[in-house]
């Protein structure tokens, strides 16, 4: 893991590094590290800032010069139950909560936690520019009916998801939290949530995301992270993960986005796993977000999007690595748990009780999905029902194996 440093920067520490470059990642710095009225230190060595709430990165967005922050939707999905605050539950199918909460401390009303960045954390990125941002994906070849996923990049996914064209106000599901192992440092492996619209081959994809990934590349460690991301061009120039450009506003005092989630769960032992919801407000058209039992985090203004201002056409839900092929081959990067659809409950990863919300404002169970997963041989998905689980489906798998050369 990288130790955490402070943002000032010790010139003896990066002689490898250009004087000018340096200045650069330090002015950026500066801009999205704001200035914290206290400073919590987790037990993974995060800084954790708590900055009030109105000067958050999110209001540096040019078309968010005016905002108003909002404190809750106007309205709310129906069928939703709303919780200011929550405590994590424990044992098999348990909640998972944050590690930087493990001593005790939150931060003051009116501030909200941000996970401080670090020099480390931008040179590991390939440039600047690209710090915080995803890899455009360039489509290679893709199945018409399920857009978002294509074979260039080296991305691949196992996802359930919706037919396009619907229209789609949010989606819901509960995810199982593993610790999926990295084989290179630019790979990573994630499971969230899709929301979409927009074209999938051109440049103005609208896509909101949400869920839980490992990235030593963004973090410096191995540790499963709560993310959220968004972009109104298809990956392009807008957006960015959590809360490293102006964007997504944060409501929350005790959810640091792009924090360490804890505990986690284990092969054949304790099963934890998120609840996370997002949703168009309808009066007020922002995108909301809920962790946990409801608990409001946030919301992404209706002002960063262009097709997402009105609804959404397909949701995802699911896994997706980056497999770079470093030495010729597949890498052994896991997906989910790194174990297959087939081995079930305690072993493989799920996502459970898949619901979105419909044209009435309503949260309503997913009974029709489709799923996908470019190479089976390496990653895959099952999907069923209960009454239990409502819609839900096992995925995940090992990466590089005998029958995944």
């Amino acid at each position: 893991m990288v130790a955490v440093e402070s943002t000032t920067l010790n010139y003896t520490s990066y002689r490898q590094v250009s004087s000018l470059r340096l200045q650069r990642i330090q002015r950026h710095l500066d801009k999205i590290n704001k200035p914290p009225l206290l400073t919590i230190e987790s037990p993974d060595g995060d800084l954790i800032d708590c900055v009030h709430k109105r000067k958050q990165p999110a209001l540096d967005h040019p078309l968010l010069k005016n905002h108003k922050i909002q404190k809750v939707p106007p309205k709310m999905p129906r069928g939703m139950n709303v919780k200011r605050d929550e405590k994590m539950s424990e044992g098999g199918g348990g909640g998972a909560w944050q590690m930087w909460h493990q001593n005790g401390t939150r931060c003051p009303k009116g501030t909200i936690p941000i996970r401080r960045s670090t020099v480390h954390d931008v040179l590991r990125s390939k440039s600047l520019y690209d710090f915080g941002k995803k890899q455009r994906r360039i489509p290679l070849s893709r199945r018409s009916d399920a857009p978002d996923v294509v074979s260039g990049n080296g991305h691949e996914h196992a996802i359930a998801y919706t037919g396009s064209s619907q229209e789609v106000y949010g989606a819901k599901a509960t995810i199982n939290v593993w610790d999926p192992s990295i084989q290179v440092i630019n790979e990573f492996s994630l499971s969230q949530i899709w929301i979409l619209s927009g074209s999938f081959d051109g440049s103005d994809l609208n896509s909101i995301e949400a869920g839980w990934q490992v990235s030593p590349e963004l973090y410096g460690d191995s540790r499963p992270r709560l993310f959220t991301y968004w972009t109104s061009d298809s990956y392009q120039a807008t957006g960015c993960y959590n809360l490293l450009c102006a964007g997504f506003v944060q409501t929350n005092n005790r959810i640091a986005i792009g924090a360490a989630i804890s505990p986690i769960s284990s092969y054949e032992a304790n099963q934890y796993d998120i609840t996370i919801l997002i949703w168009k407000d309808p009066k007020i058209g922002n995108w909301w977000m809920s962790f946990g039992d409801s608990t409001l985090v946030g919301y992404w203004p209706a002002e960063l999007f262009t097709h997402l201002v009105d609804h959404a056409t397909m949701v995802e839900w699911g896994g997706e690595v980056v497999n770079t092929r470093a030495n010729g081959e597949h890498t052994s990067t896991q997906m989910g748990s790194g174990h297959f659809a087939d081995d079930g409950f305690g072993k493989a990863s799920y996502f459970r009780n898949l619901e979105i919300v419909d044209t009435d404002n309503s949260l309503a169970s997913v009974h029709n999905i489709l799923t996908l997963a470019e190479n089976t041989n390496c990653y895959d998905i099952k999907s069923s029902y209960s009454n239990e689980w409502g819609t839900y489906f096992y995925y995940g798998g090992p990466g590089n194996n005998p029958k995944c050369p």
